[in-house]
């Protein structure tokens, strides 16, 4: 019959201090496991910190010089608890085997010397019982991944919609105050009774209406910019462009540079000729990278100094923005990580510009993180070099995790207790 496993998948961690049953236990199973072996629970430790992903058993003898088996197996606990864990013991440290047992700290525990052909079923179902629970947990995040995928594609549609409607209302109703403020100073100067007082002088209200128009139309370019990131590709690719990330910093820096050289801010773009190609939505890209261009403008004092770098990290572009400029509220920070979750006080431009941000990055499978530092700050666009089309939830989906969370807590009594 097929085997269904690969039993070298997955490493099993031997410790004890006698070599000779070091060497015996690699002999017998070296060829049907990946093995590791330790003379010592602090090795031991030491291995296991090194390949942690890659053990699925760890088995200790309790008799050793310094620390004891029993220590070995709660450190690696601590590390990572999934990891089946076995107590090799004599007949007299079966106190210490049935207290661990009791503790949860252990899978299973063996009588030593061990029956080879025990032994080698109990490890062979050990690293069953791990492979099925680490595909398990893996097929677990992937559901939840689409889950938190679909309520945030959600989100950020009825935030489009409502920002649309918004500027549509906005503009509207500005036309009644433009006709008014138009008027106002025509009046006031028609009703004049020897001389103009602040309020009744036309350039006050001139000046009055230029602002308040100015920042009307502020209000509609940061509801314009979250409509964008709402709204889907006219295309049915909803990724149907391929850039260079570099060439578009290039160009959207050339339509900033008067302003830049206005402030003195300097702008070194590192990114190397040899970054590979990303496949985007050309237009959301670039006013992702607007954005977080205008903020820092705004931003940073006269003098600043921002560098661009990038670098390809496991098939995603990793594209950095550095400034010199003072840190960040800790407020602003706070929308990148959680958009939906703004707290009390007055919002800022910048949050809501970061809000855009962070959309605009998950449309495209991505994200943007922000950090402050002593030096001033970091913004990190991470995006697929390739992103897929975002996939829908099923009830089948629902229904798995469901029943995921219901069975968690068997699951973990079943690890713990073997």
């Amino acid at each position: 019959m097929e085997n269904l496993y690969d039993y070298k998948k997955f490493a099993v961690l031997y410790v004890d201090d006698e070599e000779r049953s070091l060497t015996s236990f690699t002999r017998a199973y070296g060829e049907t496991f990946r093995v590791f072996t330790a003379n010592s629970a602090q090795a031991g430790i030491k291995i296991f910190e090194e390949h942690a992903d890659e053990i699925g058993i760890l088995m200790t003898d309790q008799r050793m010089p310094g620390e004891k088996g029993v220590w070995l197996l709660e450190r690696a606990r601590q590390l990572r608890p999934r990891t089946l864990r076995i107590l090799v013991t004599a007949f007299a440290d079966m106190d210490a085997a049935i207290a661990a047992v009791n503790e949860g700290a252990i899978y299973k525990y063996l009588n030593k010397p061990w029956d080879p052909v025990q032994l080698e079923m109990t490890l062979r179902q050990g690293l069953e019982f791990f492979m099925v629970q680490a595909e398990r947990d893996q097929l677990l995040a992937e559901k939840m991944s689409v889950l938190r995928n679909m309520m945030i594609a959600d989100r950020v549609v009825s935030l489009g919609l409502l920002a649309a409607g918004l500027s549509h209302h906005i503009r509207n109703s500005m036309v009644a105050v433009k006709t008014f403020l138009e008027l106002a100073p025509i009046k006031m100067a028609e009703e004049r009774d020897g001389g103009n007082t602040g309020l009744r002088d036309p350039d006050f209200w001139r000046e009055y209406h230029q602002n308040v128009q100015g920042q009307i139309e502020k209000v509609n370019v940061l509801l314009a910019d979250l409509r964008t990131a709402a709204e889907g590709s006219k295309s049915a690719d909803p990724f149907p462009d391929e850039i260079h990330p570099k060439a578009i910093l290039a160009q959207r820096l050339e339509g900033m540079a008067e302003a830049f050289g206005a402030r003195r801010i300097t702008v070194e773009n590192q990114i190397p000729d040899s970054i590979p190609l990303m496949r985007v939505d050309q237009r959301k890209f670039e006013r992702l990278v607007d954005l977080l261009l205008k903020d820092e403008l705004a931003m940073l004092p006269a003098g600043s100094r921002i560098t661009l770098t990038a670098e390809v990290q496991e098939e995603r572009m990793v594209l950095r923005l550095v400034d010199n400029g003072p840190a960040l509220p800790p407020a602003a920070l706070q929308v990148v990580c959680d958009p939906f979750n703004v707290t009390s006080g007055v919002p800022s431009e910048y949050g809501i510009n970061l809000m855009a941000c962070f959309f605009l990055a998950h449309h495209h499978g991505g994200k943007v993180e922000a950090h402050s530092h002593p030096g001033g700050n970091t913004f990190t666009v991470r995006m697929p070099l390739k992103p897929v089309r975002q996939a829908e939830t099923t009830e089948e989906d629902t229904s798995f995790l469901r029943r995921s969370f219901m069975n968690n807590e068997m699951w973990t009594k079943l690890i713990s207790k073997g």
